[in-house]
């Protein structure tokens, strides 16, 4: 018998040369491309004109806003002594005592409402949503007929059951709670498409066990409804504090901060100073205090409330 001579399996292998790959960049980096768009434009209207306010409440300007004196912490000192910015401080603190509570029990009543599988319920759930579809300026004009003295609807009302006509905005003791009134009515469609939807992501299955136990619906509402619905309760509440402190659009229209600084806000304050006195380091010092207050009673919110959402 011939011996065929074999061929080692080593020899035939055929050596393949490792194909050079592309060197993948890292995670880190990748993200940071996604993110840079965002980044570039939060940096260009949003960091950068934070960063020009602080430094520049720390001087005094010209009536261009160009830094002209270093005068370090003067103008926030000149601010709490002055009573026209103590008047705003507590116009602002009233307007959001006023608008922000009733605004949120007003929409969770009415989410509350729309919620219910009735016939037509549909429609009203259009209309307590329609002020969403309606600018700020639109809004504003509408309410500045109604409430004035002679042909508005509030004073038609009023004269009808015989009683005398009310200034709304021209009286400093009603033109804050007039204008709370209006920015109620004009808040109260997103808060209200908000909670709706929280209330529609609830599970059936816990009111379907309540109603085998027999409970009745306030308890229900408070052992079911309301623990489900907190954290978009505390989203509506935490937004609807930082949209009070910078509301501007309904106060310039309705009452230009009067009578007598009664609804001098003080974002309208921050308005005025910047741009009816020119002095931008005094109007960027009451920014910069604004923005601390906010940031204060936010960081509060998330640290007080926060501990009785319940999450699901």
């Amino acid at each position: 018998m011939s011996n065929v001579p074999s061929v080692s399996s080593t020899s035939m292998k055929v050596k393949e040369k490792p194909l050079g790959r592309k060197k993948e960049l890292p995670n880190a980096l990748v993200g940071l491309l996604f993110l840079l768009p965002s980044i570039i434009l939060f940096g260009l209207f949003l960091f950068y004109p934070m960063i020009r306010t602080l430094y520049l409440s720390f001087f005094l300007t010209d009536g261009q806003g160009v830094p002209i004196t270093f005068v370090g912490l003067e103008n926030f000192t000149a601010l709490l002594q002055s009573t026209s910015f103590q008047k705003s401080i507590k116009a602002t603190i009233l307007f959001v005592v006023y608008t922000v509570p009733a605004g949120v029990i007003l929409a969770l009543f009415l989410a509350l409402v729309a919620n219910e599988k009735v016939k037509g319920i549909g429609f009203f759930r259009t209309m307590f949503s329609s002020t969403m579809g309606m600018s700020v300026a639109a809004s504003s004009v509408i309410w500045m007929f109604m409430y004035n003295p002679t042909i508005g609807i509030f004073n038609k009302v009023i004269g009808f059951i015989g009683l005398s006509e009310v200034q709304w905005l021209l009286d400093p003791s009603l033109a804050l709670i007039a204008v709370s009134i209006s920015t109620i009515w004009m808040n109260t469609g997103f808060a209200f498409l908000i909670l709706l939807g929280g209330l529609q992501n609830i599970d059936e299955h816990l009111y379907e066990n309540a109603e085998i136990a027999g409970v009745s619906y306030w308890y229900k509402l408070l052992r079911i409804t309301v623990p489900m619905l907190s954290p978009t309760l505390f989203f509506i509440i935490t937004v609807s504090f930082i949209h009070s402190f910078q509301t501007f659009g309904q106060i310039d229209i309705l009452t230009k901060g009067g009578p007598i600084e009664s609804t001098n806000v003080i974002v309208y304050s921050i308005y005025k100073e910047a741009f009816v006195n020119f002095n931008v380091g005094s109007a960027s010092a009451q920014a910069t205090i604004l923005f601390f207050c906010i940031l204060m009673i936010t960081i509060l919110q998330f640290k007080l409330a926060e501990r009785k959402v319940h999450y699901q």
